[in-house]
């Protein structure tokens, strides 16, 4: 049977309903408690001495919660109960895990708009993103769902024979328990599809989000709870980094770890991790996306899908479209109208239904994007378009730029800047365009605008990214759906090869065991 996505928004848009989904939107930020504290979730609710508090960017006079300060030792009591859980758990029938998911899937439908608040307030995103961000999160829970009902648990009869009486079964079997590490960027979704591989498949999981944004995890690990997930199966542990490095580092325990974060970190994190000894790791470690423009490109596919693609939650997503390579006859053109496109885009307060923009998540983020801005000048590049900070000093909002005419020598060519900001090319043809496409470390998303489908064929041939997209008009590297387009990395990108939301991605948490039996 097909998979059925959310979609929300479209849903209500294409039935004239709009101004209801803006109202439940508003309700949701009304339900919002802000300034109470949350608990780690153990086989009990713990609270600790240390606490920290959680500011939104959109206002830092708004605590968003406070949260407990842990240490490695409560990662560790975490790991202690996900093992003890582990035993029982991994021999569950995955009929069990099935209906228990599709439960979460239905109270995260019935809390869709709690959870797309949370997300705005946590992070910054308006509210278009936050409540598709949502309906990813629910997506990732029904498809997981199907894929492990599909195929029967993994457990598959196998048809050869070598002698007579034998009978021979491979059974895909779960590791044990597992530290799922997520980012600011995707609170929920991320965090739930890291979780969810690891708990559906009979692991356990021990959850600790970033320190930006823990609300929304919180709320994820408190709904599977309610909905059945037994205590211990999943736990939710807030600490600062350093302190899970340091069970990573030295703990055997872990059976393995799942990260979305920086290359630098990740590699870092899984280098240590396998010298103590080889275990599985499931990495998402971002991208330097490009986008190529051809002279055959519909040209308000393509200065659309670029907008969309780099601005989209200021470029904080690490498929964001960064590099644009356009083919000569058409770059004045492209520009001319990617400037204008860039300049209504509307910057501000993202809990109004208006903004497109919100702020970016902190003042490091903040800093990070004056820096790489007065660095593409210093290096000779020149701003088409932004390049300014909006000063106030209670929230994070920048203009979304556009650099052109920077040297290719530029070291921003090829780093990951997690900003608003895009790097602007002109070449001479489709050839050259891919090559410039695939000279970086990364691996993530790609994008081209034509109309000629052989064009179409020879990039998706020739780049080298694990998710592509042609004439992508809502995002030219963004936006992939569980179910429709497996999200993952080629190269530094990633690690499994198998990408989340596609048919393969549940089998990294899973290991093969070949079972004979003979008469």
């Amino acid at each position: 049977m097909p998979f059925v996505n959310e979609k929300t928004y479209q849903r209500y848009l294409s039935e004239g309903r709009e101004e209801e989904f803006h109202r439940l939107f508003e309700e949701g930020l009304e339900r919002m408690e802000l300034g109470r504290e949350y608990p780690l979730l153990l086989r009990e609710e713990v609270r600790l001495q240390n606490k920290f508090e959680v500011r939104s960017p959109i206002n830092n006079s708004l605590v968003v919660g406070v949260f407990q300060r842990g240490d490695q030792s409560n990662v560790k009591e975490a790991l202690r109960l996900a093992k003890e859980s582990y035993r029982e758990w991994s021999q569950s029938d995955w009929r069990e895990r099935v209906e228990l998911t599709v439960k979460v899937a239905e109270e995260m439908r019935r809390n869709k708009y709690l959870l797309a608040a949370t997300i705005t307030y946590e992070n910054g995103k308006n509210r278009f993103e936050s409540v598709a961000e949502v309906d990813e999160t629910i997506d990732y829970f029904n498809y997981y769902a199907q894929l492990l009902e599909e195929n029967r648990g993994y457990v598959r009869p196998m048809e050869g024979r070598t002698m007579r009486g034998e009978e021979g079964v491979s059974v895909m079997r779960p590791f044990g328990p597992w530290l799922i590490i997520s980012p600011f960027n995707f609170p929920l979704a991320i965090t739930a599809t890291m979780t969810l591989g690891a708990v559906i498949t009979g692991n356990t999981a021990v959850v600790k989000p970033s320190s930006d944004t823990p609300l929304s995890a919180y709320r994820l690990v408190d709904m599977m709870l309610r909905a059945g997930f037994p205590k211990g199966v999943v736990t939710y542990v807030t600490c600062p980094g350093e302190e899970v490095s340091k069970v990573l580092d030295h703990d055997l325990e872990v059976a393995g770890f799942a990260f979305t974060g920086s290359r630098e970190v990740g590699h870092a994190l899984l280098k240590r991790f396998i010298e103590l000894r080889p275990r599985p790791a499931v990495l998402e470690l971002g991208g330097k996306n490009p986008t190529v423009v051809t002279s055959k490109a519909d040209m308000r596919k393509a200065v659309e899908g670029t907008f969309r693609g780099a601005f989209g939650f200021g470029g904080q997503k690490c498929s964001a479209t960064s590099r644009v390579f356009v083919e000569s006859p058409v770059y004045g053109e492209f520009i001319k109208q990617l400037k204008a496109r860039v300049e209504k885009a509307v910057i501000g307060d993202p809990r109004k239904r208006e903004t497109f923009l919100g702020p970016l998540i902190n003042r490091s983020a903040l800093d990070k994007f004056r820096r790489f801005v007065d660095q593409a000048q210093s290096d000779g590049g020149r701003i088409l378009t932004g390049g300014r900070v909006r000063e106030d000093k209670e929230t994070y909002l920048v203009e979304p730029t556009v650099i052109v005419d920077l040297p290719y020598s530029s070291p921003l060519w090829k780093r990951e800047l997690f900003v608003p900001i895009l790097l602007v090319k002109e070449v001479k043809d489709l050839k050259e365009a891919v090559e410039l496409a695939n000279d970086v470390d990364y691996g993530l998303t790609a994008g081209i605008f034509s109309q000629d489908q052989e064009e179409v064929r020879y990039f998706f041939d020739h780049v080298q990214a694990g998710v592509v997209y042609a004439n992508r008009e809502v995002g030219s590297t963004t936006g992939a759906m569980p179910g429709v387009q497996p999200f993952g990395g080629w190269k530094d990108s990633g690690w499994t090869g198998r990408n989340a939301g596609g048919p393969y991605y549940l089998l990294s948490f899973l290991r093969e065991q070949a079972r004979t039996t003979y008469q």
